[in-house]
């Protein structure tokens, strides 16, 4: 019989979806984009998940830094009042979702879990390699490998942001969900700003306006708050009857 050894190990004989370097080749960046949106949103809708409070600060503080300490007291008051805990058949409302890594986001994982809820870790992967902190709940905790993607699942079910203390990381999430929200592409939520001397200090929005490059208004899109039980009164404030579970349930259908 005829040897078809050669054939047999060729990479074109390979299963397609076992081809790893098939996968992983620039013509199936498309496959991997619709993989990483399904995977996550399989498993979230598993754990009935139908809105979120996102986190994002700074992942460079630690443990008894202030910022550190107010992430962890606001996510433990959010997930006691805002429906984490429910836990029903119609779902878990309002459930702490933040970058999965280090600092703020540890922080604000760790709150919800010292309230007895679950939280949301979506990792990225990095140069150098971001490890998941070790408060998100194992079966809500991601990895992606698209920022894109990431931003997507942070946004699509955000009812509110809360934005401490960070660097680029967390204004490119701030201003991707101001963005969002300011053109239409997302309904409103509230958007708070943790520790105002920090944000006014940092950007003056206020210029844009003058300038003529953002609308008045635009300024009401955000509000700051100094203490962690004021950044979730400034979400009820915000959101209104929109912070009801029929309100949120009708914005996920």
């Amino acid at each position: 019989m005829p040897d078809n050894s050669a054939q047999k190990n060729s990479p074109s004989y390979r299963i397609a979806a076992l081809d790893q370097d098939f996968l992983l080749g620039d013509s199936m960046r498309g496959a991997r984009f619709m993989l990483e949106y399904q995977k996550a949103e399989d498993n979230l809708r598993a754990r009935g998940i139908l809105s979120t409070i996102v986190v994002f600060g700074s992942a460079r503080v630690r443990e008894g830094n202030p910022w550190y300490e107010a992430a962890r007291s606001f996510a433990k008051i959010a997930s006691e009042r805002g429906g984490a805990l429910d836990g029903k058949e119609s779902g878990r409302r309002h459930v702490i979702a933040t970058g999965g890594g280090p600092g703020i986001m540890e922080a604000a994982n760790r709150g919800a879990v010292e309230a007895g809820a679950v939280s949301i870790g979506f990792n990225i992967t990095l140069p150098h390699e971001q490890d998941p902190n070790a408060w998100s709940t194992p079966d809500l905790t991601f990895r992606f490998h698209y920022f894109a993607m990431r931003k997507m699942h942070l946004a699509m079910r955000a009812a509110a942001l809360v934005v401490f203390p960070g660097g680029f990381g967390t204004l490119d999430e701030l201003f991707e969900i101001m963005t969002l929200v300011q053109t239409g592409k997302m309904p409103p939520v509230p958007i708070v700003l943790y520790d105002s001397a920090y944000w006014q200090g940092l950007i003056n929005l206020e210029r844009m306006a003058e300038a003529g490059f953002i609308r008045p208004e635009d300024l009401k899109l955000f509000c700051y708050a100094d203490s962690p039980e004021e950044a979730y009164q400034r979400i009820l404030d915000g959101a209104g009857e929109s912070w009801t579970p029929k309100a949120v349930e009708k914005v996920q259908t």
